[in-house]
């Protein structure tokens, strides 16, 4: 009786405590700068009771100290816990792994067929070569000598398959290395896509009980790593206009193990991996430092040193180029880019990319549109003829959007030509920033030398004056005038018996700063050319060796 109450008492917790597979979908990702909070959703049909919620296939890298759980619904249910546990089983979870891994295993099977057909063609060849060997062999002392006519069909035929032979390997050789190319491609495919991780996911249960029958919408929330978007600049700069268009997107790459189909994509500025908290300074100690005393030669220190592993798409037009010329038919008119919405909190931003987007798990980039903005410029030149006779263009800017940009990559399009890549520092809204544009070919510089001698100096010649003179060319090629700012310098000296004046241009008209750097600010018309000469003298006694002079 006593076993029959506890089968009893059994089966009762059994029909109250059911499991639920349900079908989920991922609605919503949050990507950082280093990993992801994916959103799942997912609609179960509950019975008065508690009922496990089981949420399979999940990806093997989820992070169950990440879990969060939320529900609304007509059954009044309340969650009572929520637990991950992983599955290895005997088969690739990931769906496009596995269709990879039948491909492979097919190519693998065609490779190990191409192999039997050669060794199969290099037996016939033997044999061949055997037989023509017999056939015309000069016989012996038992063995009749072959006829002309016989030793002339033997090697006639022997000819014929060999070169049959031959024919044939080529093909198969030329097979066998496209499937060795398709058999790389394959496993590089793979290796992208599993990310290093086995044959195993995880399952999430939600544990519910429901006061009475209904439905209920569960969010199931968790963070994956291998996942992180970074930003990206298109910069397009018209030479008749004094405006810059900006572009701003993200570029996102994830390797989670699991496709983000058509979700609601949100970029985060947070960075959760730098903790909560300031760090904590510890005592900051002086002591003595206590010598090593070697004691036996035989005893030897090893140092470990770390093994450190060092870990680009056309850009896309957007927007309307400014200063541009419009083709075609009146009506035609240039697509605008979608801007995402953004949303500003205590310590970060995240921006709401504008349409569902699609995410595949095998590292590619997918660059998705932030936002556009015309920014009002004060482009001038910049150049540094002594170390590259080239102009630079720069411009002063204000980011006038509410969008804070971070830093990262930029794309330089000069009239609709791209020009350069730059670097972009992290700016905030109504900040004021430079922006480097690249190089523009229309302003010509030249760097000459023009002299350099060396004289004794004092009456005994104990000293030596060396004088350096060089000359700078700037020249305006473009049809707007331009300001240019030249930048050059005159040594500096260390020591109290080296003496460098400067002669030309004079101090009075260019003072160099603290560290003997030149600047001229120069406006050109179009086609104006402006020569600029620096000159200087360096004096030290005869017998001080010098260094760092040209």
């Amino acid at each position: 009786m006593k076993f029959l109450r506890l089968s009893g008492l059994f089966l009762a917790l059994a029909a109250a405590l059911s499991a639920a597979p349900v079908e989920s979908r991922i609605s919503a990702v949050t990507v950082y700068t280093d990993r992801a909070v994916v959103t799942r959703t997912a609609t179960a049909n509950l019975t008065p009771g508690q009922t496990e919620l089981v949420f399979e296939r999940l990806p093997e890298a989820l992070w169950e100290q990440s879990l969060q759980v939320g529900g609304q619904g007509t059954a009044a249910a309340t969650i009572l816990d929520v637990s991950a546990r992983r599955t290895f089983v005997d088969f690739t979870p990931n769906e496009r792994a596995a269709e990879l891994e039948q491909q492979l295993r097919a190519a693998q099977a065609e490779q190990r067929q191409l192999a039997d057909e050669r060794a199969v063609l290099d037996t016939q060849r033997q044999a061949t070569v055997q037989y023509l060997n017999g056939a015309v062999s000069p016989g012996g002392k038992d063995i009749d000598r072959p006829k002309l006519d016989d030793v002339r069909a033997a090697l006639a035929f022997g000819r014929q398959q060999l070169a049959e032979f031959a024919a044939a390997t080529q093909q198969l050789d030329a097979r066998a290395e496209d499937v060795q190319r398709k058999i790389a491609a394959l496993e590089a495919q793979l290796n992208e896509l599993r990310g290093g991780r086995g044959r195993a996911y995880k399952s999430v249960v939600v544990r519910v009980a429901a006061a009475q029958a209904g439905s209920l919408d569960v969010t199931l929330a968790y963070t994956v790593g291998g996942a992180q978007w970074q930003p990206s600049y298109d910069a397009r700069v018209a030479s008749s206009e004094r405006a810059v268009a900006l572009g701003y997107f993200g570029v996102v790459r994830q390797n989670t193990g699991e496709d983000w189909p058509e979700v609601a994509l949100i970029l985060s500025t947070a960075r959760p991996a730098l903790g909560g908290a300031a760090p904590e300074l510890g005592v900051w100690e002086v002591v003595v430092r206590q010598p090593v005393v070697l004691q036996e030669r035989a005893q030897r220190y090893k140092v470990e040193m770390p093994q450190v592993t060092l870990s680009a798409a056309p850009a896309a037009s957007y927007g309307r180029v400014i200063g541009s010329v419009e083709v075609g038919e009146p009506e035609s008119r240039s697509a605008d880019l979608a801007v995402a919405a953004i949303e500003a909190g205590a310590t970060s931003a995240s921006f709401k990319i504008a349409t569902p987007t699609t995410i595949p798990s095998d590292g590619s980039a997918r660059k998705v549109p932030i936002t556009t903005a015309r920014l009002e410029a004060a482009p001038e030149y910049a150049t540094t003829p002594k170390l590259q006779t080239t102009a630079f263009l720069t411009t002063k800017v204000t980011n006038n959007t509410d969008f804070p940009l971070l830093a990262g990559a930029m794309n330089v399009f000069l009239d609709g030509t791209f020009v350069a890549t730059s670097q972009l520092k992290t700016v905030m809204p109504a900040e004021k920033f430079d922006l480097a544009l690249g190089a523009d070919e229309g302003i010509a510089v030249k760097h000459r030398r023009v002299q350099r001698f060396t004289e004794n100096t004092g009456l005994t010649n104990s000293g030596r004056r060396l004088t350096y003179e060089y000359l700078l060319t700037i020249q305006n090629n473009k049809p707007a005038a331009a300001r240019i700012v030249v930048s050059d310098q005159i040594p500096l000296s260390r020591h109290e018996k080296i003496v460098v004046r400067q002669v030309a241009p004079t101090e009075r008209e260019l003072k160099p700063d603290n560290e003997g750097k030149l600047k001229w600010t120069l406006d050109l018309k179009p086609g104006e050319k402006r020569e600029l000469t620096v000159k200087f003298t360096v004096e030290h006694p005869a017998d001080l060796d010098v260094t760092g002079l040209e």
